[in-house]
């Protein structure tokens, strides 16, 4: 949808309406994008001044990104994309099967897992903090401790209520004559799941690929409570970190904070013609 089309203004012609579509637009525009290039330009910028606003560096410079690394930022993205890209990894595969169970299987107890499952999507993360770390330093039934290391991270985001939900009701739009007619041409359960589902599935695998990424990257409590350790720490870690650090410039934080934010942006843009895909098809069948 245009946005002149949701804003009313399709109808309105003339110069005059034509000078306040540009106007309003510039305006949105600018405020959209205005802190993103403020950041963008003062983590380039060798002298800063908090009280200005400049679309070019006055300096331009990269020792706000090498004084970075020399406070291990570096180290700490890395943690970060091993921690969301394992995570991620996890709860795609969870997801997918998980929603395909609800959505094409019936069983006993299927309307009480699902209350179960938006329950946990309503719950803040500082209630289930004090349980989570219990459970990571005790793992049931196996009895290992997952406190310190890179797996208590990843595991408990490794299945996502809204994941779940999503790929759920997508897949209960896929019809059933394809699959009838795969298992007539002698197809078995995992096959038609690989070759008949999950394809036509790729438009919501991009939205909850974006919301999950997204989701597991801005983790600030769950590394909190498993990182024992400056070395394991993930970048929104760092960051809390750095700007309690009175010998870090605000030029180092600035570039930290670019660092923090510009995988967020690629990988919507990598996702985003299945991403768009996805709300389309969601908006067309709601």
């Amino acid at each position: 949808m245009r946005f002149d089309s949701a804003l009313g203004l399709e109808a309105r012609k003339g110069p005059a309406a034509t000078l306040g579509k540009v106007v309003l637009y510039s305006a949105m525009v600018l405020v959209f994008t205005g802190p993103l290039v403020g950041l963008l330009v003062s983590a380039f910028s060798r002298t800063l001044d908090p009280t200005s606003f400049s679309l070019w560096p006055d300096d331009l410079t990269l020792e706000n990104f090498v004084q970075a690394g020399e406070k291990n930022v570096y180290l700490y993205l890395v943690n970060s994309f091993v921690v969301v890209g394992f995570g991620l990894l996890l709860q795609l595969l969870v997801s997918v099967f998980a929603a395909y169970s609800l959505a094409r299987k019936r069983f006993r107890g299927m309307t009480v897992v699902m209350l179960l499952m938006l329950a946990t999507m309503m719950l803040p993360e500082e209630i289930i903090a004090i349980p989570l770390s219990l459970v990571l330093a005790d793992l049931p039934v196996l009895h290992l401790n997952l406190i310190g290391t890179y797996a208590g991270m990843i595991l408990p985001v490794g299945a996502w209520g809204f994941s779940i939900l999503v790929m759920t009701e997508f897949m209960k739009e896929v019809p059933v004559e394809l699959e009838e007619a795969a298992r007539i041409d002698g197809a078995g359960e995992l096959r038609v799941f690989a070759t008949i589902i999950v394809p036509l599935c790729r438009p919501a695998l991009g939205v909850i690929g974006v919301f999950g990424f997204t989701m597991i990257w801005d983790q600030y409590l769950l590394p909190l409570i498993v990182s024992t350790d400056s070395s394991t720490w993930t970048l929104p870690i760092a960051l809390r970190s750095l700007r309690s650090d009175e010998e870090v410039g605000i030029g180092v934080l600035l570039a930290a904070s670019l660092l923090a934010l510009l995988p967020s942006i690629i990988a919507f843009l990598a996702f985003q013609r299945q991403f768009m895909r996805g709300l389309t098809s969601g908006a067309i069948k709601g």
